[in-house]
């Protein structure tokens, strides 16, 4: 048996249970979901999925020089090479916005403000999501970094195509064309998945005492993500119901 399923699964097995009991994801790949309801959800997933992803090369690439730092050569290394990919992907969040903006006020009310929606205000689990990564860091186990990038990345190739076939089911298929960034991590995460397995065995040959830690804080990481989620349901809901808001 693998060091990751003998030693960091069985801490972080419960937060990944959420992928698909959570009734926010549940109801995120329902066949039954209100058309308007999932297509205002992928708009706010994607304006504010740019504050959760820009600095992610950042956090990627600092944590790997602490690794060097302090002498995890090998696992240093393999993250600054992780880090490189994930230059400029918020980006992708920009244009999708764009693009999903664009569809519904072709085709939907309220009428909906493209800078209104790239600049909201973070909510609590966003802020979150930050202070985990910097906390890491900056902490006494910056590889932690690494673990966290297992659970987030894990989420897309878990979840990610389910949510595909739905829009795809729901909105039909065109309305893919605006969902780049989650139709290229579906593609990327498969590897990248790999990769942080690989990463986390070696790490656990090297410390095996701190598994559970870095388990659990993968399992924050993803809870605190899935809380996003959340946020990014219940604001659609309330722009539809409280349609004022959406074009004050």
């Amino acid at each position: 048996m693998s060091l990751v399923k003998e030693l960091y699964e069985p801490y972080v097995l419960p937060a990944r249970a959420r992928i698909s009991t959570d009734p926010v994801m549940r109801r995120l790949v329902d066949p039954a979901i209100e058309p308007a309801v999932l297509e205002r959800f992928f708009i706010q997933l994607n304006s504010l999925g740019v504050y959760m992803t820009e600095p992610v090369e950042g956090w990627i690439r600092r944590a790997g020089n602490r690794c060097i730092a302090e002498g995890l050569d090998s696992l240093g290394r393999a993250l600054l090479a992780h880090s490189r990919h994930e230059a400029g992907h918020h980006l992708m969040m920009v244009e999708d916005t764009h693009h999903l903006v664009r569809r519904w006020n072709a085709r939907r009310r309220p009428m909906l403000q493209l800078e209104r929606l790239l600049h909201q205000h973070p909510t609590d689990a966003m802020r979150a999501y930050r202070q985990l990564h910097e906390d890491t860091i900056t902490g006494d186990l910056p590889m932690g970094q690494i673990a966290i990038e297992f659970e987030i990345e894990n989420l897309s190739v878990v979840l990610g195509p389910h949510l595909l076939s739905n829009v795809a089911r729901v909105l039909g298929r065109e309305t893919l064309e605006g969902l780049s960034f989650l139709k290229e991590h579906v593609r990327l995460d498969v590897g990248h998945t790999a990769l942080n397995t690989r990463l986390m065995e070696e790490l656990l040959q090297l410390m095996p005492e701190n598994a559970r830690t870095l388990a659990e804080l993968g399992a924050e990481a993803l809870d605190i993500y899935l809380r996003f989620l959340g946020d990014c349901m219940h604001s659609a809901e309330d722009s539809l119901w409280s349609p004022a808001e959406a074009v004050a």
